[in-house]
């Protein structure tokens, strides 16, 4: 079998994401992969009544900006474990979809995410944009214990 040529990681700038980075930039610099690391963002006015439902573990990113300083930050990390292909990208949308869909764009054969879930019972088994993204990629899905 070959070796990954192109791997997806998403990120939402918390630091259990950035971990997940870090194991994809780990791989990538193994397999002399391309990294394409991706930031989902919703518009401007955040969903406050999920935010208050979720408390602490609600974390998204609102808006472009953040969500490009994200994937700035992120590449960083991705040089310092030694991926030297680094692709980043923004897109607005729901986390999973937008992973999915950036997964299918590039091309990949690879997509990293990490195991932090929301405040519910599935949620602390696997989290929600992990499972969604099981269910639905069109490619291998590798699931970092960030937690």
């Amino acid at each position: 079998m070959a070796g990954y040529r192109t791997i997806v990681v998403g990120t939402d700038g918390s630091e259990t994401s950035f971990r997940a980075v870090d194991r994809a930039a780990a791989l990538a610099a193994d397999a002399g992969a391309t990294l394409v690391i991706a930031c989902a963002y919703v518009p401007e006015k955040p969903d406050t009544q999920a935010q208050d439902a979720l408390g602490d573990d609600a974390y998204q990113v609102t808006g472009s900006a953040p969500a490009d300083d994200t994937v700035r930050r992120a590449r960083d990390r991705a040089e310092a474990a030694g991926a030297t292909k680094i692709e980043i990208e923004s897109a607005q949308g729901r986390p999973g979809d937008t992973l999915i869909k950036v997964a299918t764009d590039n091309h990949a054969d690879l997509l990293v995410v990490g195991n932090r879930g929301l405040n519910t019972l599935a949620g602390r088994i696997i989290g929600s944009v992990p499972l969604d993204v099981v269910r639905h990629a069109p490619v291998d899905v590798l699931i970092v214990h960030t937690t």
